[in-house]
């Protein structure tokens, strides 16, 4: 026997209430219209909110509380940085992926300075977004290790000096010296499967290796352990 049809309307109001909330931020409205297409056609996903800079877009952060950000950053007014800065203090819940035109724009670079989750180019195909939002809104960064190490490598100019870096010498501190290991690795763009073969662990180790190291750092992801490593000079850019 079927389900009744009120309990099939109840179940699908209950999917679209646990579906990844999505706040859009993007100063172009046919940009905006076209993810929203996208998001929509998915069972477990649906926008929010749209925003056409990034002042309205840490209002509706705020107020809509949404589980992904995805931010543009070149928008008039208050760019996508400056609301990354703003919405990674205020909704810590809300994670921000950056848009970017350009795999080596120094805005991505800001923006993971920034504590955004990682970034996509504005090209990407659809399914490239949509699996980008779904491991962002599980806490993993989205961005290629190799790719984010390219992009240190080209803004090693606007990192502190090893003079600076007290507090981060501090944190290391915390590190046995084989998570010092893996963080190098990390930093080098090395993979888990690669990290694995260069230090002889499993991959599953690896992986245990770096939670703790996130957690031991109070770092959010990937991301952030390999700006980490560049900042207190573990890894020096060629």
């Amino acid at each position: 026997m079927s389900a009744p049809a009120t309990d099939q309307a109840d179940e699908a109001d209950e999917g679209r209430r646990a579906a990844i909330r999505v706040l859009l931020v993007d100063d172009e409205p046919l940009l905006r219209m076209a993810f929203t297409m996208v998001l929509e056609a998915q069972s477990d996903m649906r926008a929010v909110g749209e925003a056409g800079d990034g002042a309205q877009a840490v209002r509706l952060a705020e107020a809509l509380r949404p589980d992904v950000v995805l931010m543009d950053v070149r928008m008039p007014g208050t760019d996508g940085i400056e609301a990354t800065t703003r919405i990674v203090e205020r909704c810590p819940h809300s994670k921000v992926l950056i848009l970017t035109t350009f795999d080596l724009d120094e805005y991505a670079f800001a923006g993971l300075k920034a504590g955004a989750s990682g970034f996509l180019l504005k090209n990407a195909l659809p399914e490239e977004l949509l699996g980008a939002i779904r491991s962002v809104a599980a806490g993993d960064a989205v961005v290629a290790p190799r790719i984010t190490r390219r992009l240190l490598e080209n803004f090693a100019h606007q990192l502190p000096s090893a003079a600076d870096g007290s507090a981060e010498d501090e944190r290391l501190a915390r590190l046995t010296a084989r998570e010092r290991e893996v963080l190098v690795e990390v930093g080098r763009g090395l993979s888990n499967t690669e990290i694995a073969g260069a230090l002889h662990l499993a991959e599953a180790t690896v992986k245990t290796h770096l939670s703790r190291i996130l957690v031991k750092l109070e770092l959010r992801d990937r991301v952030q352990a390999v700006v980490f490593a560049y900042e207190t000079r573990l890894i020096r850019p060629a």
